[in-house]
């Protein structure tokens, strides 16, 4: 790698990055770019304002969240900021290498010039075609679990996958353990939170349900009709819920539920829980499959029934061996590492193709 190396660091134009970020793609960039800027290197990140990072910020606009998602004329204004953004950060720094995270990343992607690497966050189905199959020069994808790399479509320029990682320092095992089952993400159709809360009263287990409801359409009539309605004494609604807070939470919770509906690519709720020693119950889509080694680290389940028994048995797991999986294959260090060699290989183009 060169002794030093400017990289540029894109977020999604609509979620703020730093410690607090409710996003698994922000939570990712602030590791990486914190990596970046340890290793000597010059870390730039764009990103909304209210964004907190280690190297320099360039803010855009905090766009007002108040929109339907049909609203394709404001998502277009963002993405000619993020644009105009990068246009000028490439004329006043010199830019080794450009990583792309947002899901409209495509609409954004600049002109011929320094390599670019796109972090794949969610399911390749999400993305348009244009995104997965760039016209751009020197443009390179990669996906952060093994099923996601594998739901790729055959042809596009995909590298190896560089699985997400989690702090292992900031997140450790904590005694006594509660009683409650935890749940915690964005309050959305395909988390599956309203299943949790119905398996949770259905085995007699308090549930702690944090995170955000964001000002869309469809998430508020979510937590309007299947979330509110199944809140009681024992199954509570936290609300967002900060970095310090949900360390506390982890640590304490009997177990944490990942009832997703939709295969997601790398859920880090999943790595945190085994990172304090807390077994995971999870539908068996996406990475979860990779993440949870069932009727040992947690339990893989597909019906709220499944899930009612799971939450019964968690006891018995124990909690050193998810710990242990944790250091074994989910630290953030030897994520921030690859991410750190893959940055040296593009910009030296040791890549076969590059």
């Amino acid at each position: 790698m060169r002794d030093r190396l400017t990289i540029l660091s894109v977020a999604f134009p609509f979620a703020p990055v730093g410690t607090d970020a409710v996003g698994g793609a922000e939570q990712v960039l602030t590791a990486v770019e914190e990596a970046v800027v340890r290793a000597g290197h010059r870390s730039l990140v764009i990103a909304c304002e209210g964004s907190v990072c280690r190297g320099t910020l360039i803010p855009t606009p905090r766009w007002d969240l108040r929109w339907d998602l049909a609203d394709e004329s404001l998502r277009e204004t963002a993405r000619e900021h993020h644009r105009r953004t990068i246009a000028e950060a490439l004329r006043q720094w010199p830019v080794d290498l450009i990583h792309l995270h947002g899901l409209d990343f495509a609409a954004y992607l600049p002109p011929p010039g320094p390599p670019v690497l796109a972090t794949l966050h969610l399911s390749p189905r999400l993305y348009p075609r244009e995104a997965l199959f760039p016209s751009r020069p020197d443009t390179w994808l990669h996906a952060v679990s093994d099923s996601q790399h594998r739901d790729c479509p055959p042809g596009a320029p995909l590298l190896d996958p560089i699985p997400n990682g989690v702090d292992l320092q900031r997140l450790l095992p904590g005694s006594p353990r509660a009683g409650f089952a935890l749940a915690l993400g964005r309050i959305c159709p395909e988390k599956g939170f309203h299943l949790a809360l119905d398996a949770a009263k259905a085995a007699g287990v308090p549930l702690l349900l944090g995170g955000e409801v964001f000002p869309y359409p469809d998430h508020q009539r979510y937590f309007r009709e299947e979330i509110a309605p199944r809140l009681d004494l024992l199954r509570r609604f936290l609300g967002p819920v900060g970095l310090e807070r949900k360390r506390y939470l982890l640590a304490a919770a009997r177990c944490v539920m990942v009832p997703s509906q939709i295969a997601e690519a790398c859920p880090l709720v999943g790595l945190e829980a085994l990172a304090c020693g807390t077994p995971v119950v999870a539908s068996p889509l996406g990475a979860l499959p990779e993440i949870v080694d069932h009727g040992r680290t947690g339990f893989l389940v597909s019906t709220v029934p499944e899930m009612a028994e799971a939450l019964r048995r968690v006891d018995a797991l124990d909690s050193a061996e998810c710990r242990r999986e944790a250091e074994r294959r989910f630290s953030a260090d030897v994520m921030t590492a690859r991410y750190l060699d893959l940055y040296g290989r593009l910009c030296l183009q040791t890549i076969p193709g590059a």
